[in-house]
């Protein structure tokens, strides 16, 4: 199972709600390009380039940390590049109500996550038990 160090998960959860913050008190969603173009391109391409960054300052060997598991990061960074695209977005169409309620769900979220519980983990194990019994329901 492929993990990754919490310290790192970390991170990217305060680069997040720290260009959130940002971006709503200038009311500009240029700082959330970062945390947008950062989960992309891990997405994309499997570099994340604060991840990477960061991982320079760990003080002891990646796997001595608390683990998280890849795949829910995954479905989590999904989640959250799609309200920082959609914040984006709707920053350059001025439409301000939706960039004010995308930028204020994923800052949310990613500070919730920082104080320990995760919406991201919670919704995909909803949908996976939903898809167990739908599963198991047609079968007998």
């Amino acid at each position: 199972m492929k993990t990754i160090p919490k310290p790192l998960v970390m991170v990217n959860q305060w680069t997040i709600v720290i260009s959130v913050v940002i971006a709503l008190i200038t009311q500009s969603a240029w700082i959330l390009l970062i945390p947008l173009i950062a989960n992309l391109s891990s997405l994309l391409f499997g570099f994340h380039p604060i991840v990477v960054v960061a991982k320079r300052f760990l003080k002891k060997p990646s796997k001595e940390y608390i683990q998280e598991d890849y795949a829910q990061l995954r479905f989590n960074q999904w989640l959250a590049v799609g309200f920082l695209l959609i914040a984006s977005i709707s920053f350059f169409l001025k439409w301000s109500i939706s960039f004010n309620i995308a930028t204020v769900m994923v800052g949310l979220a990613a500070f919730i996550a920082i104080l320990g519980f995760c919406i991201g983990c919670f919704f995909r194990f909803q949908y996976q038990q939903w898809k167990y019994r739908r599963n198991n329901s047609a079968t007998h």
